[in-house]
This record gives structure tokens, sequence and C-alpha cells, in this order.
């Protein structure tokens, strides 16, 4: 009986290996659908990478810096305008159109 039940437990082992391996293909089917499923929804999206937001987000910041930057020069030359005597015109005399 021992030989028996030994050559059972053999075959129940063998067959609990092999559903394992069974279940294990069956996950990774199910896995590539349901990644191939959620690119194609996500491609719907029209989402962006992380990759090209950072880039973009770096850019922006760039641009805000220079833009202060500019926005100072301006105000600062305003300011020496300002300053600055105003200088009378002068006519000009023998010019195009007098007479």
């Amino acid at each position: 009986m021992t030989q028996t039940s030994n050559r059972l437990l053999d075959e129940m082992a063998r067959l609990m290996t092999d559903a394992a391996g069974v279940a294990q293909g069956v996950r990774r089917e199910a896995e590539t659908a349901f990644r191939s499923q959620m690119e194609r929804f996500i491609a719907g999206m029209d989402l962006v990478k992380r990759e090209d937001f950072e880039v973009v987000r770096e850019m922006a910041s760039k641009a805000r810096t220079e833009n202060e930057a500019l926005a100072a020069r301006v105000a600062a030359l305003e300011a020496r305008l300002a300053e600055a005597p105003v200088k009378p015109k002068r006519s000009v005399k023998g010019g195009a159109g007098e007479e």
C-alpha cells in the first residue's frame, strides 16, 4: 500500500506542478492583455510623458526668470529716461518741403 500511496502522491504532486505552470501562463497572458488595454487607453487620452513635462517645466521656469530680468531692465531704463532732462527740439531749416 505504501508504494501505491507514493505513486498517488507523486501523481498529485505532478498534477499540482502542472497546474501551477498553467496558472502562471494564464497570469502572464492576463497581464499582457491588461497592459495592452491600458496602453491603448492612455494613448487615447493624449497624456504627456513625465520626461517631456519636466523639460517644458524647466523651459517655463527659465522663461519666467528671463522675463523678470527683462522687466527689471525696462523699469530701470524707464526710470533713467524719466530723470533725464528734456532737450528742446531744434527745427531743421532748409529741409525738404519747407519754403
